[in-house]
C-alpha cells in the first residue's frame, strides 16, 4: 500500500479490478482504494500475472502492507514477488544471490510516480547479507530502494518506501531471521515496526522491544501490540492477524433478522470527517448570524440567465449567484477571508479565495473548493462549480481539490431546511449556510404579496473575525442578493 501523500498511514480497499490469474502490464489500474481524503486508483509497476490479492475488498491496510503478488516472468510457473501498486520495482529473481560480499551500489530500476508524488533517489550503498539462507528456500528478490542507513544487516521495509520485502516471499512463507535479530542500532537491537504501530505501541504503553514479531521478514504488528497489552484476551482470528491491524469484533446480531441495532464502522472519509469537526468545535470559537431575505429579483436573474446564449451548456442556479454574492461581499470585507495560526499566535490574511462548496457523497461529506474564485467571470465560476459537483457526485474527487480553502458554503436548502448553524472547516474563518427558497408572504413596497424568500446563516471564528465584521460580510451578501444590479456596481 504506498504513501499517497499528506501523511496518510492506511487506506481502505475499495475495489479490486483485477484476479488471480489476469495478466497485468506496467502502469495498469489494479485497484481503488479510499483514504481520509479521497478515492484513488492505483497502478501497478510490473509486468506479469497476478498470483494472489492479499487483502480482500473492505479491508483496511497500512501504509506499505503488501497488497497483491505478481509472478513477473510472464506465466504462472514464475518466480512471484510481493509488491504494493504504485512501489518501486522489485529486481528479477536470483539478483541476491550473485550478490558480492564487498559493497556495491544498489541497481536502479524505474520508480514509479503515484498521484503526483516522486520518489527520492539516494546514493547509500548496501552490503549483501551475510547469513546463508536456509536449504529449501526460494531465491531472494533484492529490493532497488536502499535502506536509509548502511548497515550489514537486511534493509528493513518502511512506510515511506512500501517496496517489497527483501526476502521475496509471500506473506504466510518462512523468511529467515535478518541478522542480530531485528537489526543493530546504538544501545542493542531495534524492532521493526511501521509508525503507526509504533504509536499504537506508545499509546499503549507497551515496549516493543519485549514483543515477539509475527509479520513477514520480522515486522511487528498491531495485533502482536495488541497482544502484549492484554495476554488476556481471546486471540485475533488467522485472517486477523495476516492483516496487520486491529479488527473489531463482528456483530453477533448482525445474521439476525430482528437485531435492534447495526454497528457501522467509521473509517476512510467519514472518519476524517468526525476528527476534523470535533476540532473545530472544540478549537474555533463558533459565532452564528442570521438573515431572511427577499431574493425575488436574483430568482428571475437566473431565469434570465439559463436563456443566456452566453451561458449555454453551463451549470446555471441560485448558488451561482450566491457564491458571487458572497466573493463581492468577501471583496468589500477581506479580513473575513483569514486563517487562525495557533503556533505563532497570528492572523494568515490570504490574498486569494479558494470557495469551497460542501457536498453530501455516499462515502460521506466532502468540502472541494474552487480555485481563485476570486478572479473568475460568471461562465468561469459557472463552470467550475458544475465539474466540482459532477466529479464530487462520482466519487472522483482528488486530495488537492480539498486543500487550500478559505471560504465555503453549504446548501442545506436543497434539503428543504430553512437554515442552521454550520461548524467551520477547519482552518478557515466563515462559512455560509443557505437555506431554502420558498415562496412566503412578504411586505414588498407597501403592500403584502407572495415573494421568494429565504433566510442565510453564517459562522465565522470569533478570534479573528469580531461581530461588526461577520455582520457586514452577511449584510452584503444579503444585499447583493435583493438587489443583482450590485454585482455590477459594487465590484
Amino acid at each position: 500500500m504506498p504513501d499517497v501523500g499528506e501523511g496518510l498511514t492506511e487506506a481502505e480497499i475499495l475495489k479490486w479490478y483485477v484476479r488471480a490469474g489476469d495478466t497485468v502490464t506496467d502502469g495498469q489500474v489494479v485497484c481503488e482504494v479510499e483514504t481520509a481524503k479521497a478515492a484513488v486508483e492505483l497502478p501497478i509497476p510490473y509486468d506479469g500475472v497476478v498470483h494472489e490479492l492479499v487483502y480482500a475488498e473492505g479491508t483496511t491496510v497500512d501504509v506499505g502492507q503488501v497488497i497483491i503478488s505478481v509472478a513477473v516472468g510472464g506465466d504462472d510457473t514464475a518466480e512471484p514477488v510481493a509488491a504494493a501498486p504504485g512501489a518501486p520495482e522489485a529486481a528479477a529473481p536470483g539478483q541476491a544471490e550473485a550478490a558480492e560480499e564487498t559493497e556495491e551500489e544498489a541497481p536502479k530500476g524505474r520508480q514509479p510516480v503515484l498521484v503526483g508524488y516522486g520518489v527520492a533517489e539516494s546514493s547509500t550503498k548496501r552490503r549483501p547479507r551475510k547469513t546463508p539462507p536456509p536449504a529449501g528456500d526460494r531465491a531472494r528478490s533484492a529490493s532497488p530502494v536502499p535502506p536509509a542507513q548502511p548497515s550489514p544487516a537486511a534493509p528493513a521495509p518502511t512506510a515511506s518506501a512500501p517496496a517489497a520485502p527483501a526476502s521475496g516471499l509471500l506473506p504466510g512463507q518462512a523468511a529467515a531471521p535478518p541478522v542480530n535479530g531485528h537489526g543493530d542500532r546504538p544501545g542493542g537491537p531495534r524492532p521493526l515496526a511501521k509508525p503507526p504501530v509504533r504509536k499504537l505501541a506508545k499509546d499503549l504503553g507497551v515496549d516493543l522491544a519485549e514483543i515477539t514479531p509475527t509479520g513477514a521478514g520480522g515486522i511487528i504488528t498491531r495485533d502482536d501490540v495488541h497482544a502484549a497489552a492484554a495476554p488476556a484476551e481471546e486471540p485475533v482470528p488467522a485472517e486477523s492477524a495476516v492483516s496487520g491491524e486491529a479488527v473489531a469484533p463482528e456483530p453477533s446480531a448482525a445474521a439476525d433478522p430482528a437485531a435492534r441495532e447495526t454497528r457501522i464502522p467509521v473509517k476512510g472519509v467519514r472518519k476524517a470527517t468526525a476528527a476534523a469537526m470535533v476540532g473545530s468545535a472544540f478549537t474555533a470559537p463558533h459565532v452564528t448570524e442570521f438573515i431572511t431575505l427577499d431574493v425575488t429579483r436574483t430568482m428571475k436573474l437566473v431565469g434570465e440567465l439559463k436563456d443566456d446564449p452566453d451561458l449555454a451548456g453551463l451549470r446555471v442556479n441560485p448558488l451561482l449567484l450566491i457564491a458571487k454574492a458572497l466573493l463581492v461581499a468577501i471583496r468589500r470585507n477581506p479580513g473575513i477571508n483569514a486563517s487562525w495560526d495557533e503556533e505563532r499566535q497570528e492572523i494568515v490574511q490570504k490574498h486569494y479565495v479558494n470557495l469551497g462548496i460542501a457536498a453530501a457523497t455516499p462515502r460521506g461529506l466532502i468540502v472541494p473548493n474552487v480555485k481563485d474564485a476570486h478572479d473568475k467571470t460568471l461562465p468561469e465560476l459557472a463552470d467550475a462549480l458544475g465539474e466540482l459537483v459532477a466529479t464530487a457526485r462520482e466519487g472522483r474527487t482528488s486530495p488537492a481539490d480539498m486543500r487550500g480553502g478559505t471560504v465555503t458554503i453549504t446548501n442545506v436548502g436543497v434539503f428543504g431546511i430553512d437554515t442552521g448553524t454550520p461548524i467551520l472547516n477547519p482552518g478557515e474563518a466563515a462559512i455560509l449556510a443557505v437555506g431554502a427558497i420558498k415562496l412566503r408572504p412578504w411586505v414588498h413596497k407597501g403592500k403584502v404579496k407572495p415573494r421568494h424568500v429565504t433566510t442565510l446563516g453564517l459562522s465565522f471564528d470569533h478570534r479573528l473575525v469580531d461581530g461588526e465584521l461577520g455582520s457586514r460580510v452577511l449584510a452584503d451578501t444579503a444585499a447583493v442578493l435583493e438587489n443583482p444590479k450590485r454585482l455590477i456596481t459594487w465590484a
